[in-house]
């Protein structure tokens, strides 16, 4: 890949690290979604299926019964948002880096690292704002997306320089 295009991929990559500074500055309250699906949800479409769904994440249950249809809903998007948010950190990162460096154990070692030592410093940075919790099941989240990222990443690439080849 051209250095030029790499810096594409940087840029992308320091963007979403800017963006989630931003988020993590917020409170709860500030980015809850829950009145806004309690509006748009308002006929709570699938609420019998969902309302088998149970389990446990950082301590508490997670179920419609114990959370609400909306804040039950509210959880996947919020992680959901983590998981992709990351994943495209981490995509970027190994993408970029990869026109910019040779050693692949390095590529990798930033594009996971970088990501993951961000990951934590941002639940540090919650852990500063109001109303917001820091999880580790949260950085583990995050780092699980950026290495699901990093896997597409490496197919892709794997992929393209067989057809150039």
């Amino acid at each position: 890949m051209q250095r030029r295009l790499s810096w594409l991929f940087i840029g992308l990559a320091l963007v979403i690290i800017v963006t989630l500074f931003i988020s993590s500055s917020q409170t709860y309250e500030q980015q809850s979604l829950v009145s806004n699906l309690d509006k748009i949800l308002a006929n709570k479409p699938f609420e019998k299926q969902l309302s088998a769904i149970s389990f446990h994440y950082a301590g508490s249950e997670i179920s419609i019964a114990a959370k609400g249809y909306s804040s039950f809903v509210e959880f996947f998007i919020r992680k959901g948002a983590h998981f992709f948010s990351y994943a495209v950190l981490g995509f970027s990162l190994f993408v970029g880096l990869g026109a910019w460096l040779k050693k692949s154990w390095l590529i990798l070692t930033l594009s996971a690292g970088i990501p993951l030592a961000y990951a934590a410093l941002d639940e540090f940075h919650q852990m500063l704002t109001g109303g917001r919790t820091p999880l580790v099941q949260d950085v583990m989240l995050d780092f699980t997306g950026a290495l699901f990222g990093i896997l597409i990443g490496y197919v892709i690439i794997k992929r393209v320089n067989k057809s150039a080849a």
